[in-house]
């Protein structure tokens, strides 16, 4: 069960903020402001604006740490708080059943950055003492069990973009298995930094057509979409087993139901055109829920903005669902909030479970311009109200890897 929910977004600071953009078709996608983005192809990003690290970390400690820490911390803090878990009022035992599982794709990949930049700049004595330990993506993890005195299992998924997916599949099937009671789960990246936007602007997957427009860049499933729009955010949520959050009265967001993964041992980066794996990993998570495809209400799509992968995407799901893709709702998050790399999922999850509380569909923004081969019902423009029992949130990574997770609405 998914008992709390945090959100720190490039659209809205805090889970309310994030989920009224969402709803409304609010872009966060802005010109890029932590670093002079003149010198490439692309020079947007939906960078978070606004936030203020020193509320969750001290001076000393942020000069030690990536980007990434202070935006998990915030997020982690507001789902605690949601699921009214406050972690000094737990027991030695309640805390040691408490695990954390964390996805993201670049973990601290921007500090090393910011620490070579020093290194090689002449500035050595300015290297942070900790490069090594927060330039590894398994420390992100480890800060938030610290900060909250969790001493479950402290574990980092890094799968390309299926990262926080994964984690949350992890979190299901850890709970499921009596391991533990409760796992603080989700994503959290920070990738704009110089190096990584040079590097995806070298393999032309960024947009280099919207510099002058920002909150139009990121155009999934929409015909003149030429790339993605890197992001950044970490959202984050409480996975309670069930009988422990029904103990003590709980708020349930939804079940966690259903978990799937494939890998199509294909390529690096591109997506075999047939769609199968996607298919067999969102078909995967539907009968571990025991879901069928026409009891589901709604699909939030991966959507990252790229020709190929909204083509077979939209191939996939056709596939998985049969006739039923043709009455299906979907919709792209990453539209307004760019691609925030491993963190998507959990964007998309925590979407998801506001959407379903409030019966509510958010829009794909955007999509301007139908896509012949981009055929499905992606809830253009402005979101619609519709009861919403069962989601499927699909994710595709790098690596040929394919994940999706079934949430189910229980109360």
């Amino acid at each position: 069960m998914i008992t709390g929910c945090g959100a720190i977004s490039p659209n809205g600071l805090g889970r309310e903020s994030f989920w009224q953009s969402c709803r409304t078709g609010v872009s966060g996608v802005r010109q890029i402001g932590l670093f002079d983005p003149s010198p490439f192809s692309c020079q947007i990003a939906g960078e978070i604006s606004g936030f203020e690290p020193h509320r969750y970390l001290a001076a000393k400690e942020r000069s030690h740490v990536s980007r990434a820490v202070p935006l998990a911390i915030a997020a982690a803090m507001e789902a605690l708080e949601d699921a009214r878990l406050l972690p000094e009022q737990l027991d030695i035992e309640q805390r040691r059943r408490f695990g954390v599982i964390l996805g993201t794709g670049g973990g601290g990949f921007e500090f090393t950055e910011r620490m070579y930049a020093l290194w090689y700049g002449g500035e050595s004595k300015k290297a942070s003492v900790y490069t090594i330990a927060s330039s590894t993506h398994g420390t992100l993890s480890s800060e938030l069990s610290m900060r909250f005195s969790l001493r479950g299992m402290s574990h980092v998924v890094s799968t390309g973009c299926t990262s926080s997916t994964d984690a949350l599949g992890y979190a299901l099937m850890t709970i499921r298995q009596g391991r533990a009671d409760r796992i603080l789960a989700g994503g959290v990246d920070a990738p704009i930094a110089p190096g990584i936007l040079a590097a995806f602007c070298l393999m032309r997957v960024v947009t280099p057509s919207w510099n002058h427009s920002p909150t139009q860049g990121s155009r999934p499933f929409s015909r003149d979409r030429d790339g993605f729009v890197l992001g950044e955010g970490a959202w984050m949520v409480i996975v309670e087993e069930r009988e422990a959050a029904l103990a003590r009265g709980a708020k349930i967001y939804a079940e966690v139901a259903g978990y799937g993964s494939t890998c199509e041992a294909y390529h690096r980066v591109r997506l075999d055109e047939n769609g199968e794996e996607s298919a067999r990993a969102m078909s995967l998570a539907l009968d571990d829920a025991g879901v069928r495809p026409d009891e589901i209400d709604y699909v939030n799509l991966h959507g990252t903005g790229t020709a190929i992968n909204d083509r077979i995407e939209t191939r996939a799901i056709r596939r998985a669902f049969g006739s039923r893709a043709d009455q299906l709702a979907c919709s792209a998050l990453k539209s307004m909030i760019g691609h925030p790399q491993g963190a998507c999922g959990a964007a998309g999850v925590a979407e998801t479970l506001l959407a379903m509380r409030d019966s509510h569909i958010p829009p794909t923004i955007n999509l301007e311009a139908a896509d012949p081969e981009c055929d499905l019902d992606y809830v253009p423009h402005s979101g619609r109200s519709s009861p919403l029992r069962a989601a499927l949130c699909n994710c595709i990574g790098f690596g040929s890897k394919n994940s999706a997770l079934v949430l189910l609405r229980t109360c």
